[in-house]
């Protein structure tokens, strides 16, 4: 078995999360955000409007799980960043995934030039 065949994932508490929870966290692993912030990139994501009785239940749900933290920026603004239990996840998630996508050494070069790509 090459290497690239050899890994193996457990996404963890990660197959619990909904896609949508799923992408808030991916946003806050870029770099912490609040709520409106986030609102804005899953409206480009999903190119659509996400409305608040959607977004800050899970953003809850999330802080609850112990994946984001939040913090207060002014009276009316919370700011909102990924705890390491929360990188942890992300990493869970991209290591099952890999795991199941990365079957021979041709795919592996397909997520390493993705991987290069976006390190440019």
């Amino acid at each position: 078995m090459s290497e690239a065949q050899s890994v193996s994932g457990d996404p963890g508490i990660g197959r619990d999360l909904t896609a949508f929870q799923q992408n808030i966290l991916v946003i806050l692993a870029e770099e912490p955000r609040y709520g409106l912030a986030i609102k804005r990139e899953l409206e480009a994501y999903y190119d659509s409007e996400v409305n608040h009785g959607r977004l800050y239940p899970n953003l809850d749900d999330l802080v609850e799980m112990g994946l984001v933290e939040k913090s207060e920026l002014d009276k009316r603004t919370n700011q909102y960043a990924l705890t390491e239990k929360g990188k942890e996840t992300v990493l869970g998630q991209l290591r099952w995934i890999f795991s199941r996508y990365i079957t021979d050494e041709s795919r592996a070069d397909d997520v390493r030039e993705l991987i290069d790509a976006v390190e440019q």
